[in-house]
């Protein structure tokens, strides 16, 4: 049977996740063991308490996260493990990218910080402004980032 692109996508367990190496930027100084639990402020869009955590399998999209993050400090790069199910982020999938190429997830139970990834290169400062840009252009228009 067929699903239809409008249902959403059943929860995974983590543990059927297991091979998968997972990350999550922030700007938050960590350390292993940490947890990243939702009910934070939003890094997006209207800036509300985020129901979700999020994921990638990415290095791209967590440097994109590390980068784009709010706060003070330095962008960061933890390895992170689900403690929960995980489904895909509907931000980045089907509406913008058809299925999951960015491997990008998210969870409503928390993620604990397995590592830190120390050597990552960003993206180059004309392709971070150009973002930047792109993301203040959406909240003019009054489009949300963020689908909760």
């Amino acid at each position: 049977m067929e699903q239809s692109r409008n249902e959403e996508k059943p929860l995974e367990p983590a543990k059927e996740q297991s091979a998968t190496q997972f990350y999550h930027g922030t700007k938050a100084d960590l350390k292993p063991g940490d947890l990243i639990e939702p009910g934070f402020t939003s890094n997006y869009g209207k800036r509300k308490k985020a129901s979700y955590v999020y994921l990638t399998a990415t290095m791209d999209a967590a440097v994109w996260g590390a980068e784009l993050a709010l706060g003070e400090g330095r962008g960061r790069i933890y390895i992170v493990e689900p403690t929960g199910l995980i489904e895909d982020d509907p931000n980045l999938t089907d509406k913008k990218y058809p299925g999951n190429p960015t491997k990008s997830y998210r969870s409503r139970d928390p993620l604990r910080v397995s590592g830190e990834v120390k050597d990552w290169q960003g993206h180059s400062p004309e392709q971070l402004q150009s973002m930047k840009e792109h993301l203040e252009h959406l909240k003019q228009l009054g489009i949300e980032a963020i689908e909760d």
